[in-house]
């Protein structure tokens, strides 16, 4: 294994790491905890949750092979330098366990909690179906070919697709109903805090290792954050300056008596 230069450095990444795992880790809890008080999942939308399971378990998978499989890493060495260091962390892989899990608690909400009209929409479960038919044939073409790391980039390739396309139904949504309401601005607040420090861990890398092979050789990595600050940002602008006057009515005695009466504006499927 590629050994550090810089104490500092190393320090940094792994504080920045593990700032980045907290912040993305409890991301997840202010949304479940607001189904949960409300006993209704309107206003989330079904086709961002059913693509995220997609998207953590596909980073879960790539994750945890770079991370464990000796196999897989000399891969990557023979590939990119057998000086270079494994640019996945534990704390990836601990993110990744945690996001699955919680995700499908998330999921678990919208079958049991008031969904009002909303379904989760044929152009989201054909694209997850597409997505593991593809890992699946990659994976029966690699058993005998051996070429672990291509099967992990095209996982890593799913999780970026996910990524991409999983926030655009509940941007479409809020656009919709011209409001945020039903969705957690404490998810987006920390979700956009942990894209910042994992951004910045693969930073920390790169300047002590004088190389940005880390960024090229876990493109996932680097798009994951990039593509979570702009979409984070996105919502920030919807809830805080598009939609201000629309303000969260969820906690109030009449609307967990009457949870339907946040329906009315609400599009069947986004």
């Amino acid at each position: 294994m590629a050994s550090w230069n810089s104490v500092p450095l190393h320090v940094s990444y792994e504080v920045l790491g593990w700032f980045a795992f907290v912040c993305w880790s409890i991301s997840f809890y202010p949304q479940v905890i607001l189904n949960f008080r409300r006993k209704s999942v309107v206003g989330l939308n079904f086709d961002f949750v059913v693509m995220n399971l997609t998207k953590h378990s596909s980073y879960l998978i790539y994750n945890a092979s770079l991370y464990f499989s000796l196999a897989v890493q000399k891969q990557y060495k023979d590939k990119y330098g057998q000086k270079e260091m494994i640019p996945v962390a534990a704390n990836d892989v601990a993110f990744s366990i945690h996001a699955v899990l919680l995700t499908a608690i998330s999921l678990f909400q919208i079958a049991i909690y008031d969904r009002g009209s909303q379904k989760v929409s044929k152009i989201s479960i054909g694209l997850v179906i597409v997505a593991w038919l593809t890992a699946a044939i990659c994976f029966f073409i690699t058993l005998s070919t051996h070429h672990w790391l291509w099967l992990l980039s095209i996982f890593n390739g799913i999780q970026v697709s996910m990524t991409v396309i999983k926030y655009i139904p509940q941007a479409v949504m809020n656009f919709l109903r011209k409001s945020t309401d039903g969705w957690s601005i404490g998810n987006i607040l920390l979700d956009f805090s942990g894209g910042i420090g994992n951004y910045a861990q693969m930073v920390m890398q790169s300047i002590d290792q004088h190389s940005w092979v880390n960024f090229y050789g876990n493109i996932g990595k680097l798009l994951l954050s990039l593509v979570s600050i702009f979409f984070d940002i996105l919502f920030l602008c919807q809830h805080y300056l598009l939609y201000p006057g629309k303000k969260p009515k969820l906690e109030t005695s009449t609307d967990l008596d009457n949870p339907k009466s946040s329906e009315r504006s609400l599009p069947e499927n986004v």
